[in-house]
């Protein structure tokens, strides 16, 4: 029997399960990937967050905002009596003969309490690299890295910006019967048949760090860690990755080349760093144009803005090889949301050959270690960005707003 809610009444109690349930149903049947609840002075809302953009779902009235927020709580099994302090809780929601993970999390604000709400593993299959976003030349460079025996792939953007998904996707394509992969994440949010899993739980100790320290004793092949947090976790994984083991993992940076300064502010060695690192992909998600109202531009605005691309731009999107290149603006319909549908990620695939191992040495500053990449034939994400873009698939707004110029 579930507790009741302090400081609510039975029928208020009551009144709350179903919109509450209509809420997380809908949320879910739109794709969403986050829920708001949010209380102001005079207002309660729901808002979701779909394709990046948040939008307001539901404003239930706000008699019921406590009953609603103590429900979810009680559902994530969190203490429904503080109200100070955040905190963290996880609920296991039934839909459609399927259990959707959902991470709850609690803040104090002004008005009372903001429960937002991240539903996990709505889709349980790993797309391809190609339906991911990946260019065919990037694809290659990470399946070349994945095949390596041993060594680190990292994964960079910040937080939803698909980096799991990435990381799953090759672990598909390394997942045989010969092979030991283990994962420690924060939660595990896609199921790996064959994979040892494990979620790492810092109230009882098991942290990142000690739980890479136990697989390591557990006779890996391949190792995903789900985000290097700290020092202590990245020297583990580097240790690993020079030990025989292919290491996978993620971290929060702007982009490849930030990425190996970041790995050095952390305290890894430089040596360490050239020696264990082997490829860095920096990702973002952008939207995707709707196909059913998408319009092309002009050729006199298409080729006013590939006059303001320079040489270097040109030459990493391939613009010599496009006859006619053709960009697109987003518009609006019934099937879409403001001229956009779904979103596909760009990405930055940066190999670490001699060249940059020996900036990294070096203590090469992140402007050298880019220039190096480009030379290389490394594009931006900004140029990623424009790739989408000429293929008709994302709008140059849409780019501009998610990308820096570098």
């Amino acid at each position: 029997m579930q507790p009741s809610f302090q400081g609510v009444n039975k029928s208020t109690e009551l009144s709350v399960i179903q919109p509450l349930d209509d809420i997380l149903k809908q949320a879910v049947a739109q794709g969403a990937s986050d829920i708001h609840f949010e209380t102001g002075e005079t207002e309660f809302r729901a808002r979701f967050r779909i394709d990046g953009i948040l939008h307001t779902a539901a404003t239930p009235a706000l008699h019921l905002r406590d009953a609603m927020v103590s429900r979810l709580k009680v559902l994530a099994r969190m203490d429904i009596a503080e109200k100070r302090v955040p905190q963290d809780g996880r609920i296991q929601y039934p839909y459609q003969g399927q259990t959707i993970d959902l991470r709850v999390s609690s803040l104090p604000t002004l008005h009372g309490e903001k429960i937002v709400v991240r539903l996990l593993n709505i889709s349980r299959e790993r797309p391809s690299l190609e339906t991911l976003g990946y260019e065919a030349d990037d694809q290659a460079r990470l399946l070349a890295a994945i095949a390596h025996p041993h060594g680190m792939v990292l994964m960079t953007g910040p937080t939803g910006s698909g980096k799991t998904l990435s990381l799953y996707s090759c672990l598909e394509l390394l997942n045989r019967p010969e092979v030991n992969i283990s994962t420690v994440e924060d939660p595990s949010e896609i199921q790996l048949p064959g994979a040892n899993q494990v979620n790492i739980n810092e109230r009882a100790g098991v942290t990142f760090a000690s739980t890479l320290r136990a697989l390591l004793r557990q006779d890996p092949d391949i190792i995903m860690v789900g985000e290097i947090r700290d020092l202590e976790t990245a020297a583990i994984a580097i240790q690993a990755a020079q030990t025989g083991h292919l290491v996978l993992s993620t971290l929060h940076t702007n982009d490849a080349p930030s990425t190996l300064a970041r790995l050095r502010h952390m305290g890894i060695e430089a040596f360490n760093v050239a020696a264990s690192i082997i490829l860095i992909v920096a990702q973002r998600l952008v939207r995707r144009l709707c196909n059913a109202c998408k319009q092309s531009a002009t050729s006199v605005q298409t080729q006013t803005w590939l006059q303001q691309l320079s040489t270097q731009d040109q030459q990493a999107i391939g613009l010599a090889s496009r006859p006619s290149p053709t960009l697109y603006h987003p518009v609006g319909c019934n099937a879409c949301d403001q001229g956009y549908k779904g979103r596909i990620g760009i990405y930055q695939v940066m190999p670490i050959g001699g060249a940059l191992q020996a900036l990294i040495l070096q203590n090469a500053s992140t402007q050298a270690l880019a220039q190096q990449a480009s030379q290389e034939g490394v594009r931006t994400l900004r140029q990623a960005g424009w790739l989408k873009a000429l293929q008709g698939i994302t709008s140059v707004q849409e780019v501009m707003t998610l990308t820096h110029h570098g």
